[in-house]
């Protein structure tokens, strides 16, 4: 199973970026998807999950309204698009599908994992 994450860059505050993850595993489409985030030496914190059929979606406080968390099937592919980027969204994003096609923020659900993606934003 291969997760690859994409999309990672240098972006000012305000700037957007949009992450992908492409997805080798053959239960993909049955499958919730999710996104989190990790500062070096802090946790790895939820960011937001989408259902397997993409019917539902779910956000930490903390991207409401400025992420959008959406997936592909047909291309075995999840997105994370982040708009209004500010400093405290610099992190390592790693995508990460789970054992359920519920959405989800527990990590522990969420059993493959891709290799992360940096994004830094400047202020």
């Amino acid at each position: 199973v291969q997760l690859q994450a994409s999309g990672g860059g240098l972006v000012q505050t305000g700037g957007s970026l949009r992450l992908s993850c492409a997805d080798s595993e053959r239960t993909f489409s049955s499958s919730a998807m999710g996104w989190f985030r990790q500062v070096p030496g802090k946790e790895r914190n939820f960011v937001a999950s989408i259902s397997w059929d993409g019917g539902r979606t779910s956000y930490a406080d903390s991207v409401k309204g400025r992420f959008t968390i959406s997936r592909d099937n047909a291309q075995n592919t999840v997105y994370l698009q982040m708009n209004s980027l500010k400093p405290e969204d610099t992190a390592v994003y790693y995508c990460a599908q789970s054992n359920s096609g519920h959405v989800s923020g527990r990590r522990y659900e969420y059993v493959y994992w891709g290799q992360g993606t940096l994004v830094t934003v400047s202020s």
